[in-house]
């Protein structure tokens, strides 16, 4: 039996009608089940009201307003489509009405580029007329399930989705010409409300008889009845809240995506109005392309008054989703990726072409330098840097570790290039920014603390306080790059720490406290502060970045220009090659992969593969750990901390996962230890001894460093101690006393910077006081 429930509210069509009132029936075939879609707009204006007292002849004719496009032919061209169009020589949305039946699905997609190949006509009458139309879809879909399904039990009638319209405009393209029609935007999301209760029918019960009479919203109005129509008693209703019916709504801001924009102009925002079931389906930072009707609504000078203003207000009515994450589509113009197809867990469907291509792909013994090689392939070598960011792009294997008392690991894996400017840092993070579809990319300069985690507004529609996320909760699940990182404000660096380890971003502003999920993989890129690496100092006093932040990197590569004469030929013809398209080529240029198929690989392993730790594996990775912490031991330096090893557990995961692994190998373990030790020569190495110090990225100083630290410390103290006598200590006196000391008892790096950083400390300490180049001896023990 097909159940339909009987409380709801008859079909909006949109438009003034001009025949008497029809009923329809709870189980008629003309109904749609729950016949009422907020999407549509206002239960008012209906022409479709009382079936009862109306001729069949006369029902079959009624028509649009204002048009001859009659209702009952549009149904049934409609029907004529859904049990007529084929795909691939199959019935294609009579598959669809078997899977609604057997998954119980509550709406089904249309295609309309499909109704195009079928009837200009009809996909015309949707695009112009969408509030009449749809609903005659809706009609057309029940009575095709109903005849079908004779025994099926069903909630809510099927709602009919149309998606993929010829032509999808900018938000810039808009005008009153699209209002009431249905449109088709791209955009990205930046603000999505909670979930907002919307009353859709009043329920108002007499004082005196205790009759009660359910009321229709129209236009957001409540009209109270005047009298009852059971007793005749005027002003003498009461609205009970409980029994109204209400409708899930949700208020998401839509931005125009970077690509659309026109050069030198600020993004436009359009106001997305999602209903029951389309709510909470998108979040900030997805990018979508969103079908729905175009509306406008007059704006009111005052919410007491029913006087409105002369301009008014646009939003778009969704009626249906559509991620835009390449690789999605089967073939142009039709996307499988659709709202009702989509995975519960957001995960994209592939066909079954492409998942052969990207396993067969995978067999490959040139795996790892294939993909590398397709990375940035205008790039220049610099191979190892390209393999260390494609394992960034897969990611390590997200773990549940709440039973033992501790949050989950960070699977997300983050990377620092550091180097001399022109080494195609930039091109590196831009070529990372467009191939991940949740990405954010900013400038360390032009980025603030609120920018990259989110600031208060208060909303306009609900006068509320709500977040306005940020780059680095848009990009959640995604990568943020970040370049100029060493140009970055204090403050706006200080948020990374959190987010680089915890993957959440803490909240307490304007009374909202919360934690935003902020599961990024930061890519950073920072220049030296003398514009060239130098090589006697470190990587903390070349980009001038605070050491707990350097830490929490997994991989920290240094870009240098080698300034060798055959490195610059070749480079010089592969630029030249660029710029020749495909007449230069090199001689042992390896083979590239197309960025679709590349970025459709990467998302296949990261939403598929999660790769496990073997027993086999985890003792490699103790000895691994255990000779890192040994190389050091002699010189007192310490070259390994546990963080090093959940690097390299991470990134022998995203190795593993790249070849579509279930469990982590041996080779991956030995190549991420070989890409590891490489990247770590390179900017963890005490510029005095050339050795591995990991004490350098933990703590800002290697262990020379501290140990020439104490001892100038020492020295400083005997200084005052020999001059503690004098009633007058200027900083010169010291400074030239511990030079004297420094070349007697050959002690290396004693400059005036050290010695005024330990001043400090003593003056801190409260053991000394300078005050205008002279120091006052308080005490030295």
């Amino acid at each position: 039996m097909f159940l339909i429930d009987e409380a709801t509210s008859p079909l909006d069509y949109g438009t003034p009608s001009h025949h008497g009132s029809v009923s329809i029936q709870p189980n008629s075939v003309m109904s749609s089940g729950n016949r009422y879609r907020p999407d549509l707009g206002d239960p008012s204006n209906q022409y479709l009201n009382d079936r009862e007292n109306t001729n069949p002849q006369e029902f079959d004719n009624i028509m649009i307003w204002g048009t001859n496009v009659i209702v009952q032919k549009v149904k049934e061209n409609f029907i004529e489509f859904l049990t007529t169009f084929k795909v691939d020589n199959a019935l294609f949305y009579m598959k669809k009405l078997d899977d609604i039946n057997q998954c119980a699905g509550k709406f089904i997609n249309v295609c309309c580029n499909h109704i195009l190949q079928f009837n200009r006509n009809l996909y015309d009458n949707l695009i112009e007329y969408p509030q009449e139309v749809i609903p005659a879809f809706d009609m057309g879909v029940n009575e095709i399930f109903i005849t079908k399904y004779a025994e099926a039990t069903i909630e809510n009638a099927i709602q009919v989705r149309p998606f993929n319209a010829f032509s999808v405009k900018s938000m810039r393209d808009l005008n009153p010409k699209d209002i009431d029609k249905l449109i088709a935007v791209n955009g990205m999301v930046i603000r999505a409300s909670t979930n907002i209760p919307e009353m859709r029918s009043a329920c108002f019960k007499c004082s005196k008889c205790g009759k009660e009479k359910f009321v229709d919203i129209e236009r957001g109005r409540i009209e109270e009845p005047n009298s009852c129509e059971y007793c005749n008693t005027t002003k003498c209703h009461q609205i009970i809240h409980n029994l109204c019916r209400f409708s899930d709504k949700q208020i998401i801001k839509l931005q125009e995506s970077p690509d659309d924009m026109p050069a030198g102009q600020t993004p436009h925002t359009v106001l997305i109005m999602a209903h029951d079931c389309m709510v909470d389906l998108v979040a900030p930072g997805d990018r979508v392309t969103v079908t729905g009707i175009f509306r406008a609504q007059p704006i009111r000078q005052n919410l007491m008054r029913r006087t409105v203003n002369s301009i008014y207000r646009t939003y778009i009515d969704v009626i249906h989703y559509e991620k835009i994450d390449s690789g999605t589509a089967v073939n142009k113009g039709f996307s499988v990726a659709t709202t009702y197809e989509m995975d519960r867990k957001n995960k994209t469907i592939f066909s079954s072409d492409r998942i052969k291509e990207i396993k067969k792909l995978s067999k490959r013994k040139d795996l790892y330098t294939l993909l590398a090689a397709s990375l940035a392939p205008s790039v220049f070598e610099n191979i190892d840097i390209k393999k260390g960011l494609l394992l960034q792009l897969f990611g390590g294997s997200i773990k549940d570790l709440s039973k033992t008392g501790r949050s989950a690991f960070r699977s997300e894996i983050n990377v620092l290039l550091c180097g001399d400017p022109g080494t195609s840092k930039s091109q590196l993070l831009q070529y990372v920014h467009k191939l991940i579809p949740r990405s954010q990319y900013t400038s360390g300069k032009g980025s603030s603390a609120v920018g990259l985690t989110a600031y208060v507004t208060k909303d306009p529609d609900t006068n509320q306080h709500v977040l306005q996320t940020g780059a680095l909760v848009l990009c959640d699940n995604g990568v943020c790059c970040i370049d100029e990182f060493d140009k970055m404000s204090e403050s706006a660096r200080s948020i990374l720490h959190e987010v680089m380890e915890q993957q959440t971003l803490s909240i307490a502003k304007a009374g909202i406290i919360c934690t935003l999920n902020a599961r990024t993989a930061v890519l950073a890129a920072a220049n030296p502060v003398e514009s060239k690496w130098n090589k006697r100092k470190n990587i903390i006093d070349n980009i001038k970045l605070p050491h707990t932040l350097l830490s929490r990197f997994d991989l920290i590569f240094l870009i240098l220009d080698p300034e060798d004469e055959d490195f610059d030929r070749k480079l010089g013809s592969h630029l030249i090659g660029l710029y020749y398209g495909d007449e230069i080529r090199t001689e042992d240029e390896v083979p590239i992969l197309s960025r679709e198929l590349l970025k459709d690989y990467i998302t296949y392993a990261r939403e598929n593969i999660n790769p496990k730790l073997t027993a086999e594996v985890g003792n490699l990775l103790i000895e691994g750990y255990l000779k890192m912490r040994k190389m050091g031991s002699d010189s007192g330096q310490i070259t390994a901390f546990p963080r090093q090893l959940e690097s390299i557990i991470r990134l022998s995961e995203a190795h593993a996962k790249m070849r579509l692994s279930a469990t982590v190998d041996i080779e991956d373990v030995t190549e991420v230890q070989r890409l590891h030790r490489k990247a770590m020569k390179q900017v963890a190495i005490d510029p005095l001894t050339g050795k591995v110090d990991m004490t350098i990225l933990t703590t800002g100083l290697s262990v020379g460093d501290r140990d020439r630290r104490i001892r100038t410390h020492e020295l400083l103290i005997g200084v005052f101690d020999e001059l503690k006598d004098l009633n007058h200590i200027t900083l010169t006196m010291v400074y030239e006393k511990m030079e004297g000391y420094a070349k007697q008892l050959k002690v290396m790096n004693v400059t005036k910077e050290v010695i005024n950083s330990i001043l400090k400390e003593l003056e801190s300490e409260g053991r000394i006081k300078i005050m205008d180049q002279t120091v006052k001896i308080l005490k030295l023990v």
